[in-house]
């Protein structure tokens, strides 16, 4: 038999389990942190405003007055659209980034998972 414990395993297999319970406590810890973790992001040169969370909510939106047009009804909702689609991938990026410290350098996450 091999040195090291049975088929390869680790010779300490309670302290592999403890790591691994440690590191999921962590992770969970970030994401929960995340999750209360806010951003605001605007468009039109700040006529129009969102706030979203880490866990992808949207908390606020706020419309400028003067961004209100009936005639130009099309202006503002692309400024909406652009202001949210921003607000998703910055929300996105600020997810990657933080539980990316738990990944191994050179794997990166799939996309969507957090």
């Amino acid at each position: 038999m091999a040195r090291g414990g049975f088929g390869g395993m680790p010779p300490n297999m309670n302290q592999l389990m403890k790591q691994a319970q440690k590191m999921q406590k962590k992770m969970e810890d970030a994401q929960a942190q995340l999750e209360e973790q806010t951003l605001e992001v605007s468009a039109g040169g700040g006529v129009v405003k969102v706030v979203i969370t880490g866990k992808k909510e949207i908390k606020e939106l706020t419309i400028d007055p003067d961004a209100v047009d009936p005639e130009d009804v099309e202006m503002l909702q692309d400024l909406l659209i652009s202001a949210i689609n921003e607000a998703l991938r910055q929300a996105e990026e600020m997810a990657q980034k933080e539980m990316g410290k738990f990944m191994p350098a050179g794997m990166g996450l799939p996309g969507g998972l957090f």
